[in-house]
């Protein structure tokens, strides 16, 4: 089966929308083979027109056995995470790719957002951030969009689908199960796992350190994202799509200044607005300011925008976790990954500290204890459910006195995970800075040496410029 651009454009506004056409240019395999030009891409659309086709075009590829090119972010689907792989998607999508190298898999590039479309509500800053993007929850292409775990090798074949990789560098999971074999680039800011190709054809192979891995994006990207802005002032964007603004340079820099606050969200979130000295990199200033610009470019956002205030409103609601339950707490924000003979570590990041998330579980499970069983309780059962050889849980908040502070659980949960989390302590409590937490009234969260096959460690970790991007390794390191 072919299709055709103007499908592709019907798919995602409407078929029945006297604007949408464009020539009509044969495609087979949603844009992976054409009789056009390898440097032709899907025309210019709204962020908003630009997910909605690709989310219609998914499901036509599944359902037609045709070629697919998914952009996909880490399990945790932090705000990071989606930002990636969307800014990625869309600039590759609307751009011309260069005929010096291969061509690429597919021309248009699916962003997936690495959870199920309920999980969405764990992450209020979500909603925050899209009223800036003009763009809704269910614009997002999720894992429900992919055929259930029974049928997804036999309705999604391995060999139709291209992978690329942003904000993480070995993809997990039951979707690494099976689709390992097909990454074909990445972007990431991680420590470097050598699970992707060295030679990734007409795709990024990029893994460098940086406070946030939208900046990496932006910057990958710039170029052809300043062809396309540039290309679509002439292009009858406005009409072809009907937007309400009709100058077509206005429709052009309304679009551009809508993505780059999405982009921009996530670099600051990430950054503490360009101020964690131990974070901020020479990729996220050039991005930020990249992006600044483009915001200015737009008369309407250039007099609205304010940095700082954007940056407090959606930390603001990254922080508000208070309506969910301590178990959707911890998945919030959550990643896994498989380190030797089939040991998971789990690691739960929290934007609270431990005696608010003590008071959450006593809340849900009343209990005459002073705290402390309710609460490890329910992390034993989310440990246990996942299979965890060992389970983390790290905090961020700030202290009374408006100090950045950061706490440090670790529990091994069999023996051998014990001598690995020994080992982690031993390695790690220095570059760290661990250091014994006790609560306000002395007591602890400790458990014993290991003798029941468990042991647990609680720290406060003074060296707050290291999160899980640092933590991680180092705890995988023990498990190795």
């Amino acid at each position: 089966m072919s299709l055709t651009l103007a499908t592709l454009t019907r798919l995602g506004n409407g078929a029945g929308n006297p604007h949408c056409k464009v020539d009509n240019i044969q495609i087979t395999g949603i844009l992976g083979t054409r009789n056009s030009s390898a440097s032709m891409a899907v025309p210019r659309k709204s962020l908003r027109s630009f997910l909605s086709t690709a989310k219609a075009a998914l499901h036509t590829a599944i359902e037609n056995s045709q070629k697919v090119t998914i952009v996909i972010g880490n399990e945790s689907a932090d705000l990071d995470s989606l930002t990636s792989s969307i800014i990625f998607a869309y600039i590759r999508s609307s751009s011309a790719h260069s005929t010096s190298r291969a061509p690429p898999f597919t021309g248009l590039y699916i962003p997936l957002t690495n959870i199920p479309a309920g999980d969405i509500r764990l992450r209020p800053e979500y909603t925050t951030v899209f009223r800036h993007a003009n763009i809704d929850s269910s614009h997002l292409i999720t894992l429900d969009d992919l055929p259930p775990y029974s049928s997804l090798l036999e309705r999604l074949k391995p060999a139709n689908t291209k992978w690329i990789l942003v904000d993480h560098n070995a993809i997990q999971g039951y979707l690494g199960d099976l689709y390992s074999e097909h990454i074909g680039g990445v972007i990431d800011h991680h420590d470097e796992e050598n699970k992707v190709p060295n030679d990734t054809g007409s795709e990024p192979r990029i893994i460098e350190n940086s406070g946030s891995c939208t900046s990496l994006v932006v910057n990958y990207c710039r170029s052809a994202w300043d062809d396309i802005s540039s290309s679509s002032l002439s292009s009858g964007a406005a009409h072809a799509q009907g937007d309400s603004i009709l100058d077509d340079s206005a429709v052009s820099r309304k679009w551009d200044a809508q993505v780059a606050k999405l982009a921009q969200a996530s670099i600051l979130i990430d950054t503490a607005n360009l101020t964690s000295k131990s974070k901020v990199t020479s990729h996220d200033i050039r991005a930020v300011e990249y992006l600044e610009a483009k915001i200015k470019l737009s008369p309407q956002d250039a007099a609205e925008f304010d940095r700082k205030a954007f940056y407090d409103e959606i930390n603001t609601a990254k922080a508000e976790i208070g309506s969910l339950e301590l178990y959707d707490i911890l998945r919030k924000d959550y990643k896994e990954w498989t380190v030797k003979d089939g040991k998971t570590l789990g690691i739960s990041s929290v934007v609270k500290p431990l005696l608010f998330l003590q008071n959450k579980a006593l809340e849900e499970r009343p209990s005459n204890s002073q705290g402390g069983e309710p609460f490890l309780t329910i992390l034993w059962d989310f440990a246990i459910q996942r299979g965890l050889a060992m389970f983390a849980i790290m905090t961020t908040s700030t202290s009374d006195g408006g100090d950045f502070r950061r706490e440090l659980l670790v529990w091994a949960l069999n023996g051998e995970a014990v001598e690995a989390a020994k080992k982690f302590e031993g390695e790690a409590a220095g570059e760290l800075g661990l250091m014994n937490w006790r609560d306000k009234s002395g007591g602890n969260l400790d458990s014993g040496d290991g003798d029941d096959g468990t042991w647990r460690r609680v720290w406060f970790q003074k060296e707050v410029g290291k999160s899980r991007k640092q933590v991680a390794p180092l705890l995988r390191k023990a498990m190795a």
